[in-house]
């Protein structure tokens, strides 16, 4: 019974990405706003807190984005 609840929600899954559909939820800030919060955060024209105050988002998101363009930087 258990098996076959998980096959059934892994095709649907499956099918939902090959028509392009992505699960979760949507980004509180658009591509071209994460770009002008690191560009605002790393030029020091702003703080991590200023910068979460100008595009009413929570600190710890713009902490997790800039996080995450650290990584991909060292990579």
């Amino acid at each position: 019974m258990t098996a076959m609840l998980r096959e059934r929600t892994r095709n649907g899954l499956l099918a939902a990405r090959q028509e392009g559909r992505i699960g979760g939820r949507r980004p509180k800030l658009t591509a071209r706003q994460q770009q002008e919060v690191v560009r605002l955060v790393g030029s020091g024209e702003q703080t991590a807190a200023d910068a979460a105050r100008l595009f009413n988002v929570h600190p710890s998101t713009i902490a997790r984005l800039l996080a995450k363009v650290r990584l991909g930087s060292q990579a």
